[in-house]
């Protein structure tokens, strides 16, 4: 059963089981209510009868005006695709089993194919022992399943794994609103799941008008690319006069360059003049963070790069994320779905910082660019990638980390050299996988015609440390 929350899908291995019955847990505040509503009002739209049970005191008239600041609600599926039915009294008056009583003739009068149960933990509180939970549960259950319909428990409790309810439904899903420093990180987790493989560990998900949207660590989602990589020995024109030739032919299509170095070595630069040979086989796209599209475009007309005509052209999308409170697998699943919606094949990430920003748990980075880099090559897309060094200058280089830099295949070093008291910007090509390149030196120079690599730097030592001296004679 499809659950109508973006994301969710995914996680839970193809949406809902039909007929079957989950827990959604969680403390108040957390989300349970809203998520539940989603899915209901996504089930009436798709055609389904939903009963949506409460244990409210109050009619539903709040509940209703606190959804209808949401995109996803309905008011004309009220009472159509949608009932509301509280059993506050009868579960005070009668207690549990006059409420199963009820259930079942709504459940049958509606023809519902989805309950929802809104209050689990109250219903938990009539229960004199485990045995009576266990017997409510069960002839919930039975009656949902005997006309196929799929039941959701909701409760505010963060019952054990052995609790009696844990053992009798089919999935449990929790969700929390934890603290990450001031950061407020909403996260879900599948903790048991019958009938279904779903994602596991934590996805961060995320509450805004539109209602939930859940976004899969992309690690999980994508453990193997999702379609079989091809390697091709095409070469891809840089845009860069004279980088071709050091590179061994240009950059080999689909694959992963990471260009590093310190501010304003130019980094973000090289990264304009490969999207300014962009066409319309061969698209291209700059994730970016830091500068936006307006700022890129100025930037790129100063350096004599012409990329506003391929940005005019409609050959190049300019994507800016503001480097504020980002989620790290929805920036991955932005990028993803434009490179697939526009078949973009020349991509620049400036900078792969951002990503690592937005992480709340940055040892899993590892594996994270490991399935993004994976997807891009199995989509054919030659990305170029950059990373900030935090030393201009200095007696010793720090690139990316070894376990980076080994899912990378090609890596080219920026450094701004000190030499006869001027700045000249220096290039260095590193590695490039499977492929013979020039390891010498070359400056880069910056004019109002763009780019090109120059002459090779004359003689020196230590230029790759940013501090340039003549050689011993």
């Amino acid at each position: 059963m499809d659950s109508g929350v973006p994301g969710l899908n995914e996680v839970l291995g193809g949406g809902f089981v039909e007929g079957a019955s989950y827990i959604v847990q969680g403390h108040p505040g957390a989300g349970k209510t809203i998520l539940a509503n989603q899915i209901a009002f996504a089930g009436a739209a798709a055609g389904r009868k939903v009963l949506y049970v409460t244990l409210l005191a109050e009619t539903h008239t709040r509940l209703f005006q606190s959804l209808g600041t949401l995109d996803f609600f309905d008011q004309s599926r009220l009472g159509a695709g949608i009932a509301y039915v509280s059993v506050f009294q009868t579960l005070r008056d009668e207690g549990l089993s006059a409420v199963v009583s009820l259930l079942r003739h709504e459940t049958k009068r509606q023809g519902a194919t989805l309950l929802v149960f809104d209050g689990l933990l109250n219903a938990r509180d009539r229960a004199e022992t485990d045995i009576d939970v266990k017997t409510f549960v069960a002839e919930v259950q039975s009656q949902a399943a005997f006309v196929g319909c799929t039941v959701l428990f909701l409760t505010s409790t963060r019952l054990a794994d052995d609790s009696p309810e844990h053992t009798m439904v089919d999935g449990v899903i929790e969700l929390n609103d934890e603290l990450s420093g001031v950061r407020s990180v909403r996260r879900l987790r599948v903790r048991k799941s019958r009938g279904s493989v779903s994602l596991n560990g934590f996805h961060q998900f995320e509450i805004t008008q539109k209602g939930v949207s859940v976004y899969p660590r992309l690690e999980a989602l994508l453990a193997s690319p999702s379609i079989l990589d091809r390697f091709s020995s095409e070469r891809m024109p840089s845009g860069v006069e004279g980088w071709d030739e050091i590179l061994g032919g240009g950059l080999p299509q689909g694959s992963v360059t990471l260009v590093f170095g310190p501010s304003g070595s130019g980094k973000t630069s090289l990264g304009l003049s490969f999207l300014s040979a962009a066409s319309t086989s061969e698209p291209g796209m700059l994730f970016g963070f830091y500068e936006t599209p307006e700022r890129l475009l100025a930037k790129a007309d100063a350096l004599g790069i012409n990329l506003r005509a391929a940005h005019t052209a409609g050959n190049v999308y300019l994507a800016w994320h503001p480097l504020t409170e980002n989620v790290t697998d929805k920036l991955a699943g932005d990028l993803l779905e434009k490179v697939r919606q526009l078949g973009v094949k020349r991509l620049v990430i400036d900078a792969l910082a951002g990503f690592e920003r937005a992480s709340v748990y940055k040892p899993r980075l590892v594996e994270f660019f490991a399935a993004l880099t994976n997807e891009l090559r199995a989509l054919g897309v030659t990305t170029l990638a950059t990373w900030e060094m935090q030393d201009f200058a200095g007696p010793s280089v720090v690139a990316p980390g070894p376990d980076i830099s080994s899912m990378l295949d090609n890596l080219v070093m920026l450094r701004q050299v000190e030499m006869n008291s001027q700045l000249k910007r220096v290039v260095t090509v590193l590695k490039v996988r499977d492929a013979r390149y020039s390891t010498q030196l070359f400056e880069l120079s910056f004019g109002n015609r763009g780019l090109k690599i120059a002459l090779p730097l004359q003689p020196v030592v230590g230029a790759t440390t940013g501090i340039a001296s003549s050689p011993e004679p």
